[in-house]
């Protein structure tokens, strides 16, 4: 695990990201998402992730199920037992059909054994987000044996102090939809090293403004070719794409 200080100078990710392991041509958040990602060049994965009722981390954007499983209802109070029976692929194409959710256990593997980089988004269940954080992070940073760490990022200011008790060495990110004046502050009062924000917001101003504070700057959910080249020119350090067939994540 690199041991180099993390910042907007010095930042060691892939510029592309896949989001949620391959965009929109796997079932989000599950392994075969992220194998076909990488199938396409991508070396570095956006997933989001939560607790179990017993408090194993595993990869689910909503908080209730039946978006994206078989299953019905509101995630909370169930075990990660019920939960890895649940068909996570069906949803999306009959050619995944039976698969399961991912655990972040099978995550780390993959992308360990693949050379991968990994951005956890903190997905909370309300009234869990300083939990969440804090046990996602100590497992991360017990048990991750990449060669980056994983960067830790969240809309929830509370997961993201969680993260930073669980594991204050782990860089962490903060999320934001809207520019408010306080987000740099904010940032900065969390330790993160970076801001991802929405590509709408960006602005070569904005841009300046964090990388004066020494902060990276990423950008999600990035599908259009205009939107990425006028990104790319202001300098971004990370674009997170849903159309990995699309870009070529070298460049």
């Amino acid at each position: 695990m690199t041991q180099l200080p993390i910042d907007a100078a010095n930042w060691p990710y892939p510029r592309w990201v896949a989001h949620r392991g391959a965009g929109q041509l796997a079932p989000e958040n599950t392994l075969a998402a992220f194998r076909l990602g990488h199938a396409h060049g991508y070396r570095m994965f956006e997933c989001d992730v939560r607790l179990s009722a017993d408090g194993v981390p595993f990869l689910l954007h909503d908080d209730a199920l039946d978006r994206t499983t078989d299953g019905k209802g509101f995630v909370t109070g169930l075990d990660w037992a019920t939960l890895s029976r649940l068909d996570a692929g069906g949803w999306h194409s009959p050619a995944f059909r039976g698969e399961p959710l991912a655990s972040l256990e099978a995550v780390r593997s993959f992308c360990e054994t693949h050379d991968c980089a990994l951005n956890v988004e903190l997905k909370p269940t309300p009234g869990t987000e300083f939990e969440t954080g804090r046990v996602v992070a100590r497992t991360l940073l017990r048990d991750w044996r990449g060669r980056l760490p994983p960067l830790l990022s969240s809309f929830r200011t509370e997961a993201l102090r969680g993260a930073r008790e669980g594991a204050p060495t782990l860089p962490r990110a903060l999320l934001i939809e809207r520019l408010e004046p306080d987000c740099v502050d904010i940032a900065l009062g969390l330790g993160c090293v970076a801001i991802v924000a929405y590509h709408g917001l960006i602005t070569t101003r904005f841009e300046a403004w964090l990388r004066s504070e020494r902060l990276a700057l990423l950008t999600y959910t990035v599908n259009d070719d205009a939107e990425a080249e006028r990104l790319l020119g202001i300098g971004v350090q990370g674009l997170i794409t849903d159309r990995v067939d699309h870009f070529d994540p070298s460049r």
